[in-house]
């Protein structure tokens, strides 16, 4: 090569070798309060994740942050977030960052404190316009002055058990999940804890002509004594007052909104674990009725409920089990509580709950654990537990089937899941299920072949096991007679499981292939024999 050559050579060489610039850390590595790389990350009440040492300081001074959405978190209890601390340190690793040190507790407090300053100069600044405005009350504000008169046509007043056409129970309002391009199998229902009131007599109906002025921020005079009451020692008034709060949440829907308060939540939180059964059913039943206003969600997921939900869910009286299962429901219909909701701990007591002797707390359990395993991260934690081989056997002694699919088709959706299903054996249970016709109606039908077709995905086993369990016949069966998109399917399973792979084009007797081969001495190399593809494999096999 030339000279010119040469040159040219080492100027590509040189600019090719140019180090790449160091991103800085993603934000949510960072903790919010001080300001760096998060070295011992906690998972707080509320769902959000701070430094260790920035938690401990707000606590011991008594200052609760707002954050830039306006949220305000909850430190009463917090727990390691271990998966994203193994991904900060992954991320140190790959861009050679060093390792966070832990944080100075000095350094903290200062800042700590100059947020403090900061927050008593606003509120200096503020009181002579009339006082601060929250950011809650301003956005329940903005969002009564833009809708139109409702008129609410199924108020209950009253508290005792009512039957409707799917359940018995006893308290509140209806909970539907909307179809949407994140859920492969819509499902529309309510919670166990709902009781219809279309049966109601007119003198329960209510009709609001002016949400905006009924929609105050403010109590009523019956509200305010009974928060009063709540906050009680004397275990009669407790009683009066969270019994009085179930029936206003209950009948005045248009309420939720203004009780659903830091002030009322905190005076509701001691009652949800109290040792006396009428208390603490009641309170968690208020707390369901608060969780159906869509704009509550969230506000009572970072409030630090879940904890407790969790706890009476777990070892609560019965009834107040049936409630707790119904608000995790609720609360998991929300997209931005899914996260949090898992990390705090509800999925394993979510699995137990489905073997309750109450069948209102199984079906509200599993109809939580569906919307929870939306979100990837929740679908892994929930296979730690044995998740599988126990819906599965669920599956097989025709326990919720409905519900059950739905979450089997979520864990299909993620490799992790898909692999396990396989391993235990999900495929012969769900053709079995099929043959037999225990997935009676439609939903069934389509649920049971939607999990076989997340199943088929990116897995060369699903071939071999599919016609092993002789699923041909049936998905010849639902292509002919099954729903339209069960048809659609079935169809689809049934062209992967006739494709026939490259090797596949004649049969090879490998017992005769072996002999011949230590009969002439000849080896036999993986590319095949004698210069012949035994078996070559696609690509999409693997």
């Amino acid at each position: 090569m030339g000279a010119n050559g040469k040159s040219r050579w080492r100027f590509s060489f040189s600019r090719s070798v140019s180090p790449p610039s160091k991103p800085g850390p993603p934000g949510e590595f960072m903790c919010s309060i001080a300001g760096s790389l998060m070295a011992d990350p906690v998972v707080v009440s509320s769902g959000q994740t701070f430094d260790r040492v920035s938690v401990q300081v707000c606590r011991d001074l008594r200052f609760t942050p707002v954050l830039e959405d306006g949220s305000t978190p909850d430190f009463e209890t917090f727990f390691p977030n271990l998966a994203i601390k193994s991904t900060i340190l992954r991320w140190c690793e790959r861009w050679g960052v060093e390792r966070p040190l832990p944080l100075d507790c000095a350094a903290v407090e200062k800042a700590v404190r100059a947020k403090m300053a900061s927050r008593r100069q606003e509120e200096e600044g503020d009181s002579g316009t009339g006082g601060l405005i929250r950011v809650s009350e301003k956005e329940l504000l903005k969002n009564v002055a833009g809708n139109p008169p409702v008129t609410y046509k199924h108020a209950v007043s009253e508290l005792n058990r009512r039957t409707d056409r799917f359940y018995s129970s006893s308290s509140e309002e209806s909970v539907v999940i909307a179809a949407s391009p994140e859920t492969p199998l819509p499902l529309k229902t309510r919670p166990c804890c709902y009781s219809s009131s279309s049966s109601s007599s007119s003198s329960e109906f209510q009709e609001i002509e002016n949400p905006a002025q009924t929609l105050a921020p403010k109590l009523s005079s019956q509200e305010e004594e009974s928060v009063l009451k709540l906050k009680s020692s004397d275990v009669f008034e407790q009683e009066q007052a969270v019994m009085s709060l179930r029936k206003i949440t209950r009948s005045q829907e248009y309420r939720r909104s203004a009780l659903c308060t830091p002030r009322v939540i905190s005076a509701l939180k001691p009652l949800l674990v109290s040792k006396y059964c009428n208390v603490q059913v009641n309170a968690v039943a208020t707390m369901v009725n608060l969780s159906l206003e869509n704009s509550n969600k969230v506000k009572i997921v970072r409030s630090g409920v879940v904890p407790l939900l969790i706890e009476v869910l777990q070892s609560g009286f019965s009834e107040a089990q049936e409630h707790a299962a119904g608000a995790l429901f609720s609360l998991a219909i929300e997209e931005d509580n899914r996260m949090a909701i898992g990390a705090l701990g509800a999925l394993p007591v979510l699995l137990n709950a489905l073997r309750s002797d109450s069948e209102h707390t199984r079906n509200d359990s599993a109809l939580a654990l569906y919307n929870l395993t939306l979100v990837n991260s929740n679908r892994m934690k929930l296979l730690k537990h044995n998740s599988v081989l126990r819906l599965l056997e669920m599956v097989k002694a025709g326990n919720l089937v409905s519900r059950v699919l739905l979450i089997l088709c979520n864990l299909a959706a993620c490799v992790d899941g898909r692999s396990a299903m396989l391993d235990g054996n999900a495929v012969r249970v769900l053709v079995g299920l099929l043959r037999r016709n225990e997935a009676k109606s439609k939903l069934d039908k389509e649920n049971c072949v939607g999990t076989l077709y997340a199943l088929s995905h990116g897995n060369f086993r699903f071939k071999g096991l599919m016609k092993e369990a002789g699923g041909e016949d049936v998905l010849r069966e639902i292509e002919k007679s099954g729903s339209e998109r069960a048809r659609d399917k079935a169809k689809k399973l049934l062209e992967m499981v006739r494709e026939r792979d490259d090797g596949e084009e004649e049969d090879v007797d490998w017992e005769a292939l072996l002999e011949s081969t230590q009969l002439s001495g000849t080896g036999c190399g993986v590319g095949g024999v004698g210069g012949r593809n035994i078996y070559s494999p696609k690509s999409s096999d693997f």
